[in-house]
């Protein structure tokens, strides 16, 4: 029983921070295949920030922005 409500914590938090960071609430992407695609993407960015010990997904994504290269070794290019 712990297991099941820890998963509803970390989907809850994960949803939290995809609504309000990404604001994907508000997102006009509808229709096919594209929906389930960029909530995939946002979680991969999400996950990659927080394996290198990003605690704060908008500030981390901020300085991805503003620095292509840190963003190229995020990902191992």
């Amino acid at each position: 029983m712990e297991s099941i409500r820890g998963h509803g914590s970390i989907e809850n938090s994960l949803h939290w921070v995809r609504d309000v960071t990404f604001d994907e609430d508000r997102s006009q992407i509808r229709t096919g295949s594209a929906p389930r695609v960029f909530a995939t993407m946002r979680n991969l960015v999400i996950s990659l920030l927080q394996l290198n010990g990003v605690k704060s997904i908008a500030s981390g994504l901020r300085n991805l922005s503003w620095n292509a290269e840190l963003a190229l070794e995020l990902i191992g290019a």
